[in-house]
């Protein structure tokens, strides 16, 4: 048996064993050592409801509580289809398939020449550190479309950018992993094929369901999420005398109280000013690595989360997921990023659900780990986009990966090539 066999069997041996005690996990879900918090309430008892919604072909768009793309209602509906079993189990079913097809996909790149298989590693045994939670939510498939988007860049552009179109139709995110696309044909390409996909989509979407639209009314009235960075400021002002609180509202704790709204629109700014700061690496960049798009998606969704004015503990799914890609190639800027967002991810799994209560009553304990779990990811996104750029600027020549370059030479007749 040769050596790449025997480590792609290990990781299969891995993956089936993470996913058991995860499982298990999900079965003891209202444990007192878990927090006692039942975190697959949220599919049984909501997703569920907006599922029995859409089969009668509407979003429910009266409810305050659906603040998700159109996308999430195919993805939401698909658990009915399965014969033989309740809601939740299908909608775990088919989390588990899409959790391997992002295990297969990192496999699959990490055997390639000049490749590894830590992507695989880290997917295989960074996603168990969130306990069982991403067993009942639907991140997982969005960011399977976002893996799947940007594994197949370098062979289809076209491809690539038709998965991150419907990814950003499951859950919006996913249309930042085309901002590191190499300058030229491959981005015309991408995005070009990323605006017909979801056009054709989104018109599909709204022929068989009403009011596809609905949820951005509800996005509108989002506040500050106790667990954003926002939120832990003002978790750690309670301890100075400042008078809020925190409350359920749109499906998550939210802070209420004097200077909610600035912090809000404060949050709302951070991410126009990362929105420019990638435009102007985007602008700028000379120089780039077949890994080059793999790092500029991580790098453009921790800018995008850290300064949201909301940070649930599955946006750790998509961060994860980004790292593991970039762990595929060995030219990948973002190793200590990877570690970092590790990092993160085993203290989310205190913050929520274990010690939630602590977190949502802002007790010291509860701004510790708010303050340790988002030190790490306002470092990671710090360190991210230094050492992309870093690494872009390094040379004056053409942003592109390596691979197209020489691919392009080895096709350009004698004398052709610039």
């Amino acid at each position: 048996m040769t050596l790449p066999t025997r480590r792609l069997l290990g990781l299969a041996a891995a993956w089936l064993a993470t996913r058991a005690l995860m499982l298990w996990l999900l079965v003891h879900d209202a444990a007192p050592q878990l927090g006692g918090i039942p975190v697959a309430r949220e599919v049984w008892r909501l997703y569920r409801n907006w599922a029995g919604v859409l089969a009668e072909g509407t979003f429910p768009a009266d409810d305050k509580l659906w603040q998700y793309p159109p996308g999430a209602g195919p993805v939401l509906v698909s658990p009915t289809l399965l014969p033989g079993l309740d809601y939740l189990q299908a909608f775990v079913l088919l989390t588990l398939a899409a959790d391997a097809l992002i295990l297969a996909a990192l496999a699959r790149a990490g055997t390639r020449q000049g490749r590894t298989l830590l992507g695989a590693a880290l997917w295989t045994l960074g996603l168990p550190l969130l306990l069982h939670v991403p067993l009942v939510r639907y991140d997982v498939q969005a960011t399977a479309l976002a893996v799947l988007s940007l594994l197949t860049l370098s062979r289809s552009p076209r491809a690539g950018g038709a998965f991150a179109a419907l990814g950003a139709l499951v859950k919006v995110w996913p249309a930042l992993v085309l901002v590191g696309t190499p300058k030229g044909r491959a981005t015309r390409r991408a995005w070009g094929a990323a605006a017909v996909t979801g056009a054709a989509a989104l018109g599909v979407l709204a022929v068989t369901f009403a009011h596809p639209l609905a949820f951005l009314r509800q996005q509108g009235g989002r506040g500050v999420q106790i667990e954003s960075f926002g939120g832990t400021l003002l978790s750690l002002a309670t301890h100075a005398g400042w008078p809020g609180r925190a409350g359920y509202r749109y499906g998550a704790l939210e802070f209420t109280g004097p200077y909610v709204d600035a912090v809000a629109t404060a949050s709302l700014a951070l991410t126009a000013v990362a929105f420019v700061l990638l435009l102007h690496w985007r602008l700028t960049a000379r120089h780039g690595t077949e890994a080059t798009p793999y790092d500029a998606a991580l790098t453009a969704v921790l800018l995008f989360t850290v300064t949201s004015r909301v940070l649930s503990p599955q946006y750790l799914v998509w961060l994860l997921g980004l790292a593991a890609v970039c762990l595929t190639s060995r030219r990948t800027s973002q190793r200590p990023v990877a570690a970092l967002v590790v990092a993160a991810a085993a203290v989310t799994a205190l913050v929520y659900p274990t010690l939630y209560g602590e977190v949502a009553a802002s007790t010291p304990t509860g701004c510790a780990l708010m303050t340790v779990r988002n030190g790490l990811l306002g470092t990671a996104a710090v360190l991210s986009l230094v050492r992309l750029r870093r690494v872009t600027a390094t040379s004056p020549s053409e942003f592109a990966p390596a691979s197209l370059k020489a691919e392009h030479t080895r096709r350009a007749p004698t004398g052709a090539a610039d």
